[in-house]
């Protein structure tokens, strides 16, 4: 039999593992066309949270009682399609499944020689790429800018720093622990880290380390952190809004100071984004992360947490910061 995760409750605040439901269906079998995938590593990220409401959004909320899926590494175990072969490892979003068919639409080869198959669904993958595109294409990050990132330990995070340095940024993180802050500097180049939890006045601590001003923010986090970036917004800065995870288990519409007086006395440009917006442009992100990773210019970090029955568990875990970069679950 095939284990199988469903979407039982949409959840009402902070998302439980009573919202979901493991079921067993039929191992499949491949039509002609089609072929068998076993899934290897999972993705789990918090955009899925958004997908679990039903509301209107740049990508359609799933369904109850049906399977969640994101991104997923598979081996194809037979194959009746003659674009792939038995053993072939691929990537694409995929079911939360153990075993499934498809018919090999939005699957993309992937090289277990050339990188690990988990770094597939982080550095070299959707991650890898969204950090990409937000900061070279909306955040304009030039030589001697100062560059902050917030939720910089996490998947994303990790990346745009690493790319803020290439392009010649100092380079500032936010981060939940001591050793999240220590790791961003000793592994990932950042210049200074600041651990927001045992932080007691954020705003002054961000202008000690950005005397200067901020000139490119890219927010993974949005609530309060936000708020005492932009209260040292430089200016003509950017602003580059990828995530708002401190938001995203609010069961009331969250409210701050109004930033409208900020921009515009300063000049600042706020983009908000979502991976799609830059689809065509994929291999060339991909190049380019290939390469940077190739010259050893850029490291990554993953929490892989073993087991099929452990996927609901390490997305909640996303909520705690439990993660130190992308987190994965390894089949």
């Amino acid at each position: 039999m095939n284990k199988v995760i469903k979407l039982k409750n949409r959840p009402v605040g902070a998302p439980q593992n009573s919202d979901f439901e493991f079921t067993k269906e039929d191992t499949p079998s491949p039509k002609d066309g089609e072929l068998l995938l076993e899934a290897r590593y999972v993705s789990v990220d918090p955009y899925l949270r958004g997908r679990m409401m039903d509301q209107k959004s740049y990508i359609e909320p799933f369904k109850l009682n049906e399977p969640i899926t994101s991104g997923i590494v598979a081996e194809v175990i037979e194959s009746k399609n003659e674009n792939f072969k038995k053993g072939d490892f691929v990537n694409g979003m995929l079911a939360w499944k153990e075993q499934q068919t498809s018919n090999g639409e939005g699957l993309n080869k992937v090289d277990a020689d050339k990188a690990p198959l988990s770094a597939y669904l982080g550095v070299l993958g959707l991650t890898g790429l969204t950090a990409y595109f937000g900061l070279t294409k909306l955040g304009l990050p030039k030589e001697g800018d100062t560059l902050v990132v917030s939720g910089a330990a996490g998947a994303v995070g990790t990346i745009v720093g690493q790319i803020g340095k290439i392009h010649g940024c100092k380079v500032i993180g936010i981060a939940g622990s001591d050793e999240k802050v220590e790791m961003l500097k000793s592994k990932f180049g950042y210049d200074a880290a600041i651990n927001y939890n045992t932080t007691d006045d954020m705003t002054s601590a961000i202008a000690e380390v950005a005397p200067d001003g901020v000139d490119v923010f890219f927010d993974n986090v949005g609530g309060t952190i936000f708020d005492a970036v932009l209260a040292n917004i430089a200016r003509n800065a950017h602003v580059v809004l990828c995530g708002a995870i401190a938001d995203y288990n609010k069961t009331e519409t969250p409210t701050g100071p109004r930033v409208n007086t900020t921009l515009i006395k300063n000049s600042v440009s706020m983009s908000g984004f979502t991976l799609g917006d830059f689809q065509s442009h994929f291999q060339e992100g991909i190049q380019k992360l290939a390469g940077w990773l190739s010259e050893g210019k850029l490291e990554y970090e993953e929490t892989i947490v073993e087991g099929f029955d452990n996927i609901p568990q390490a997305f909640l875990d996303l909520f705690e910061g439990k993660n130190k970069g992308k987190m994965v679950v390894k089949i």
